[in-house]
């Protein structure tokens, strides 16, 4: 029986997309490009997407016609896949945000392959408890929290702050619209705040897109 140690090495060494290469049968790289829908609400979800390259957004619609933004994924993130927890139809859409590059993996091939290897089962399951845990903390955020610090902190996550230790730029642009659904207001209140960001430092403006600086995380963390 392997130590913890040997256990979290081998864990940090893994390389999902390198071992669903290796599963055979049931899997597939599919292209869409940018704006192109990946599936639809009340498709059926019979298999789960691992993003090689590019960004999703994953949104949801009301049966009287409003859409919400889920959220937005990038390389190395799975999504799909409610269909492995009894799902017969997807509940919510995606669809690429900038040109992307997915496997995809049939339901059985990826029960399989969990499976199989107990490495990728159980990084599989903690991003699904990291997730979990990231759309519990955008609900306390949409219930607590002013619509200025809540777009600050959604910037701040599409900038992957933390991660690197430096400003990253958010590719692609994301529209003022998106962000308005994202964080529940209107389009007009996320102009005016990042009109403020703008002024105050924050953020600033580029050739190659959005570039979300630390200093923002003071919204976040002002009473």
């Amino acid at each position: 029986m392997a130590s913890p140690s040997n256990s979290a090495k081998k864990q940090f060494n893994f390389d999902p997309r390198k071992f669903l290469a290796t599963i055979g049968e049931g899997r597939k790289v599919v292209a869409f490009p940018k704006k192109q829908t990946i599936f639809t609400q009340g498709d059926a979800a019979d298999s789960v997407f691992y993003i090689q390259q590019g960004k999703v957004r994953l949104s949801v619609v009301s049966k009287i016609g409003k859409e919400a933004t889920l959220g937005i994924l990038s390389e190395g993130e799975f999504f799909g896949e409610g269909g492995l927890a009894g799902q017969r139809l997807r509940m919510g859409s995606a669809a690429a945000m900038t040109d992307c590059e997915l496997l995809q993996i049939d339901k059985k091939a990826m029960m399989l392959a969990l499976h199989r290897e107990h490495t990728f089962s159980d990084l599989f399951v903690a991003y699904l408890l990291a997730r979990n845990i990231r759309y519990e903390e955008d609900l306390v955020d949409q219930l607590f929290n002013s619509s200025e610090k809540r777009l600050a902190r959604i910037l701040l996550l599409l900038a992957h702050f933390g991660k690197e230790g430096v400003p990253e730029t958010v590719i692609p642009k994301i529209s003022q619209e998106t962000l308005a659904e994202m964080i529940g207001t209107t389009r007009s209140r996320v102009s005016f705040f990042m009109n403020r960001f703008r002024k105050l430092g924050f953020v600033n403006y580029g050739e190659s897109g959005l570039q979300v600086h630390s200093s923002l995380l003071n919204i976040v963390l002002h009473d």
